[in-house]
Formats: structure tokens, C-alpha cells, sequence
């Protein structure tokens, strides 16, 4: 591809033309047909209506409130939504209900609801969840399908033109996920869901796993949470990758002492990506059982915390790579890897890079798996909690940068004044402290408390890509986080260690909230809340309700990946009113400190476009958060629109009669879920 494109002018334009039909160039037509925008999840439009002159001349075209799809008005409202041939689908309302809007006025033209019962009440993933596919015979022969997954872990397809279920799928309409998944669970209350989009791609719908928290697992049996293709006229399953390596298959060998065979989870929770070129799926795995504690499974643990590229039609692995070896930090891989054409020191690469928790972004050959840049291993240390098993050497990115804050070290504490810098030093005595890989310790009242981490930098939502100019664009956020372990109570006497809850010790020292402050964070809205750094980016830990470490709190990189360079970064969300307003700051001037959230950007033509997370007092009084766009040459604000509540779904474009849309799930402060629709006036 990359040939084509240093060739002369009329060749690029034939190629283009060409590489519209390929998964990794960004929404085309003015639709937005996938959760990402298309296969690769690039998140870009090259839509241009809307630009640096008329953001903040944006008005709201129409809003749907979702308060009525479900019995809580209030919840966390996650979905993306598609846009396909003057329709707008999404998920909506607090049991996950699936409608079809006019995706020129919001008025909702049907709706489709499934009361799981006891089921849904008992699932791990509940609520709106991300959102759904859509899908259309590339033959002409049968109705369009919009497919999702139910809380009760159900793949429903349903007619995209009337929301009927599609009575020749499954059983009418229905695949029941709990069943043909190569291990035995209650239909009930099985610990399995998701509650990210399944992904289509040809005649395949690949479903992944998802299950409560691994801070405190039930238990070290858990289920695992195996990936599956099905096939999407009939639902029949075509293939299971087992995430946790069964015997006799590849990998099993680095589970020690039969450890595979009773471990959990290793499930894929975060968006699958898929090169439909190349016929792989890439396959962004999270830790097994349990998050910060792994001696009941001793060894590195394939295939916890890798990147896997299985073949589509078969499901059969291609190549992997391990992030993190035994994982004891909760570093899932929480987004969609994103497919990009690059070139590098001439040479052209078909590559895929996968944005982190750890603010790594890691970029392979996708064909090979094959760091782009040199990946080391190098020596971390080695904690001392009993029982636990330590890989001796984590893999390092040679490029690009980590491209947000790294383990806790004393640089990074708080400094707006001199005393408070003096309490920050004064609360760390009670924390361990040290670069990324520094292992959790056992939590003691006399300290230490618990490891201080940094947080996790990107979650969810993911980045996004420019296909034209090879730039990334990843949001992230850091505060500090401690990590301390507790024993287990009695009814979980098969673990040894789980993350602690509250240590009276916290308070004492400075710090706020409990001494674990930890577990999973966004992949539930429960998790979310508990475990995000705080709307001022504290985490667990402050010093007179300011964070703990110096801002900014949350920023936009764009990191060329032709050279693995990041060419700029700007804080991200006004600063926080806990911040600006706190006593200890009276008289100073605070620059934009950034605002953390569960953030995805969106790319166009010319803007970078993202919402921001936590609400504040605007300017003109009133309390919401701000939409706002930057210049992706430089990283400069252009433009801002107001919104009543933070981002919580990730923004989409399309293009309807002539008219540039941007669509967003807001919710949050109190605020129960809706989409809002801008464009320009008249």
C-alpha cells in the first residue's frame, strides 16, 4: 500500500479509491458503519465540514434520553453508536436495549428489549454496554442484521429494518453464549459476560469475555473466558480459541504445576480488531485470575496479557506476543488494537499498535508480529509477598515513548507550593514507591500501606488514527493508585492474596479513601467509579483533597508512527473544581491541569475530538463539560461546545443531506444517559 502512495499523484488517487475497501482507512461514505469506524479501528472520518472556523458554532441537532429503556434512570451510558443509510443504532438504557434512530432528527423508529430476569441480575457486565455490529450480505441475499450481546451473556440478531429477531439464527434470534463454550457453567450464574461490541468481519461474529472485577475473584476457578467465531447467517459456532491453553496445546508449558487447569478469566473484554486483507484477528487478551495476586498460577501464563493474531475463518493462531509477563498489576490489554499502514525508514508495514494501561503504546508488524521497534527485556523487581511467583523481566518498547506518567517516583509529587510539597513527601513514607513494575506488597498499618502506582493510562475507549498521516492520537490519565494485599476471607480460602479494602492507616498518613483504591478500572461503571483517579486525578491518595501527584492529570498524544516519535501532547478537560477552588491554591495560577475520564478521541480531516470526563461550573455558571477540538497539526484548542454532562461514549461522524454530524453518549453527575447530536446551524 504504502508503494502506491510514494508514486506519482494519479496513482495515490487510483489507490485510494482502493483502500476505502480496506479496514484500517477510516469510516467512508459519510456512515460510520462499526464501533471504531471500521475494521481496524482507526476512529476516523475525513469528513470536513465541521472544522477549526465552526466548532464552536456547533448547535444540537436532536438528543435521545434514554431514562425510560430500563429501570434505573441513572447509569453509565457507554455506547458508540453506527450509522448506516440514514439510520443511527445503539445500545441505550440500563438493560442494554437496542433502538434504531433517524439519524436525522433522533425520533426513535423501533426498539428491542430483553428481560433476561435472575439471568441479567446475576451478570458480571450489566447496563448499556459499548454497543453492536451491523451487518449486510456482501451477495445481495438477505436483510440486513444488527447483532449485540445481552447481559445475560445472549448474541441476538435482529432484522435491521424492523428490530424483529432473526428467527433462522440460532435459536430464534438467539445464541445462548453460556453453552458450546467448552467448559460447564450455570445459565444463571455463570461469572461471564461482555459488554463490548461483537465484531463482523466477512461471514464471522467474534465474541469475547468479560467477568467481575479480578481485584477480588470468587475464587482462582473462575470461568475463562475462551474467544468464539460464529457464523453470522445460521449462529452455528465455527471455532473457540481457549485464551487459557488446554493440554497438548501451544503454550500450555508456561503454566507451572497444572495451574491452566483450574484458572480463570483471561478473557478478551476490550474490542477485537480484524484485517480482513490479511484474514487475523487480533485478539487484545486481559489477565487471568486474579489481578494483583498469581501464586496459585506460577509461570508466565500465556495467553494472559498478549496480543494474539488468530486466523478468521479458523480461529487458529497465527502469532502472539506477551505484554506483560504474569501479569500482578491489572495491565489488561483494555482497548482495540488499530491497524495502520506505516512507513518505516523507507519500508512500508502493514503494523497494528496496541495503546496500554502501562501508557505504552506497542506497534508489531501484524502479518509477522514482529516489534517494529526493538522490544527489551529487562530485569524488574522482585516483590515479597509469600506464595507469589515473579518473572524476573518485563518487555520494554525501544519506541515509541510511554507517553504518560510511569510508576511514582519523588519527581512526580505535587509542587504548586512548597508545604504542600513537603506534605506529599511526608505522605509517600507510608507507600512503597518505584518505577512501572514495581510489584504490590502486603498491607501493614505500619507501612508500608500499600505500592503507589500511577494509574492506569488508557482504558476502554482507546485511540485513534490518521490514515493519511500516520499520526496516533491516544488519550491517558495518571494519579497515584495504591496497590495493597490482604488475605482472603474465609469463604475464598483458595486464594491467598486479594487487594485490600480499607487500611484506617490511609487516612492517617494524608490519604484518602481506602488503602486498595484499586481493582479493574471502566470495565464496569461500578469499577469506573471506584478506581478511576478521582475528578481531581487523586486516586486513593491526597494532600488537603489535592492529587497526590503533580498534573497534568490527563493529555492528548499524537505519536507519529512512521518515526515511533510523539510530536506533541496537551492536557486534556478543564481543571478540575476540587483543584482550582481548593484553599491551598488561593492567590496562584493553575494552567489547565487536565481532566480524567474514561476518554476516546475521534480524528477527521482536520480536528482531534473528544469530550470531557467529570463535570465543572463553566465560565457561564452553569455545571456540564465541554466537547472540545484541537488543531491535529499542533495540538491547539480551536473550538468548544457545551455539554449537561462528561463524555462516556465514545464521539462518531457521518454525513446526512448534505450535513456533518457528531454524535455523543453523555452521562454522569447525575445526569442519566443520552445521545446528543450536533451540527451546524441551519
Amino acid at each position: 500500500m504504502m508503494r502506491a502512495r510514494q508514486t506519482c499523484l494519479a496513482t495515490v488517487m487510483v489507490f485510494s479509491a482502493t483502500a476505502l475497501l480496506l479496514g484500517q482507512s477510516g469510516a467512508t461514505n459519510g456512515e460510520w458503519p462499526t464501533y471504531g469506524g471500521d475494521l481496524g479501528h482507526t476512529r476516523y472520518s475525513s469528513l470536513a465540514q465541521i472544522d477549526a472556523a465552526n466548532f464552536s458554532k456547533l448547535e444540537v441537532a436532536w438528543r435521545f434520553k434514554t431514562d425510560s429503556l430500563g429501570p434505573r434512570p441513572e447509569y453509565q451510558f457507554e455506547s458508540t453508536p453506527l450509522m448506516v443509510k440514514g439510520v443511527l443504532y445503539s445500545t441505550a438504557g440500563s438493560r442494554r436495549a437496542v433502538v434504531a434512530l433517524d439519524a436525522g432528527t433522533g425520533e426513535m423508529l423501533w426498539m428491542h428489549s430483553e428481560n433476561e430476569g435472575a439471568r441479567g441480575a446475576n451478570a458480571p457486565r450489566q447496563l448499556s454496554g459499548r454497543g453492536l455490529a451491523y451487518w449486510a450480505d456482501a451477495t445481495g441475499g438477505g436483510n440486513a442484521r444488527i447483532l449485540y450481546v445481552t447481559p445475560g451473556y445472549r448474541l441476538i440478531a435482529l432484522d435491521a429494518k424492523t428490530g424483529i429477531p432473526v428467527s433462522s439464527f440460532g435459536k430464534n434470534g438467539v445464541v445462548d453464549l453460556k453453552l458450546d463454550d467448552d467448559q460447564e457453567m450455570d445459565l444463571i450464574t455463570g461469572e461471564v459476560g461482555l459488554h463490548s461490541t461483537p465484531t463482523v468481519a466477512k461471514n464471522v461474529v467474534i465474541i469475547g469475555a468479560a467477568h467481575k472485577t479480578g481485584a477480588n475473584p470468587k475464587s482462582r476457578r473462575n470461568e475463562k473466558g475462551y474467544v468464539r467465531g460464529f457464523d453470522v447467517r445460521t449462529g452455528k459456532r465455527l471455532w473457540i480459541f481457549h485464551t487459557i491453553p488446554q493440554a497438548g496445546e501451544f503454550g500450555n508449558n508456561t503454566w507451572e504445576k497444572d495451574s491452566w487447569s483450574y484458572t480463570g478469566n483471561a478473557g478478551v473484554w476490550a474490542q477485537i480488531s480484524v484485517d480482513e486483507e490479511l484474514g487475523l484477528a487480533y485478539l487484545p487478551v486481559e489477565l487471568p485470575t486474579g489481578d494483583y495476586y498469581g501464586g496459585h498460577r506460577p509461570g508466565n501464563g500465556l495467553f494472559g496479557e498478549s496480543l494474539v493474531a488468530v486466523d478468521l475463518q479458523t480461529g487458529k493462531r497465527k502469532w502472539h506476543y506477551q505484554l506483560v509477563h504474569h501479569g500482578i498489576w491489572d495491565f489488561d490489554i483494555p482497548c482495540a488494537p488499530i491497524l495502520v499502514d506505516i512507513t518505516v525508514n523507507g519500508r512500508p508495514i502493514k503494523a497494528v499498535a496496541q495503546p496500554t494501561k502501562q501508557g505504552f503504546l506497542y506497534v508489531f508488524n501484524r502479518e509477522t508480529g514482529e516489534p517494529v521497534w526493538p522490544i527489551e527485556e529487562r530485569p524488574v523487581a522482585k516483590g515479597d509477598v509469600p506464595g507469589e511467583w515473579y518473572s524476573p523481566t518485563q518487555p520494554f518498547p525501544t519506541k515509541p515513548p510511554a507517553y504518560d506518567r510511569q510508576g511514582v517516583s519523588v519527581d512526580d509529587l505535587i509542587d504548586f507550593t512548597p508545604e504542600l510539597r513537603a506534605e506529599a513527601l511526608k505522605v509517600i513514607e507510608r507507600y512503597k514507591i518505584g518505577p512501572i513494575f514495581t510489584p504490590p506488597v502486603v498491607s501493614k498499618v505500619e507501612g508500608p500501606l500499600a505500592t503507589l502506582t500511577s494509574g492506569f493510562a488508557t482504558n476502554w475507549p482507546g485511540g485513534s488514527y490518521d490514515p493519511e498521516t500516520h499520526i496516533a492520537y491516544i488519550y491517558s490519565q495518571n494519579g497515584a493508585s495504591p496497590l495493597g494485599l490482604v488475605p482472603p476471607p474465609d469463604n475464598m480460602s483458595d486464594m491467598n492474596y486479594i487487594q485490600g479494602n480499607a487500611l484506617s492507616g490511609a487516612r492517617r498518613t494524608g490519604g484518602s479513601g481506602s488503602a486498595a483504591g484499586g481493582g479493574r478500572t471502566g470495565d464496569t461503571p461500578a469499577a469506573a467509579a471506584a478506581a478511576t483517579p478521582g475528578e481531581g486525578g487523586g486516586g486513593g491518595v491526597n494532600v488537603r483533597g489535592l492529587p497526590l501527584l503533580k498534573p497534568p492529570y490527563a493529555r492528548i498524544s499524537a505519536i507519529d508512527l512512521n518515526k515511533g516519535e510523539i510530536l506533541w501532547q496537551i492536557a486534556h478537560g478543564e481543571t478540575p473544581d476540587n483543584v482550582r477552588n481548593n484553599p491551598a491554591l488561593k492567590g496562584l495560577t493553575i494552567p489547565r491541569t487536565g481532566r480524567p475520564g474514561l476518554i476516546g478521541p475521534l480524528v477527521t480531516k482536520t480536528l482531534v475530538i473528544a469530550g470531557e470526563g467529570g463535570v465543572f461550573m463553566t465560565p457561564t455558571g452553569q455545571r456540564g463539560a465541554m466537547l472540545r477540538a484541537y488543531n491535529k497539526v499542533d495540538g491547539k484548542e480551536v473550538g468548544a461546545v457545551y455539554m449537561p454532562a462528561p463524555q462516556s461514549g465514545s464521539p462518531m461522524t457521518y454525513s446526512l443531506n448534505g450535513k456533518q454530524y457528531i454524535v455523543i453518549a453523555i452521562s454522569g453527575g447525575n445526569y442519566s444517559g443520552e445521545l446528543l447530536a450536533f451540527r451546524l446551524p441551519g
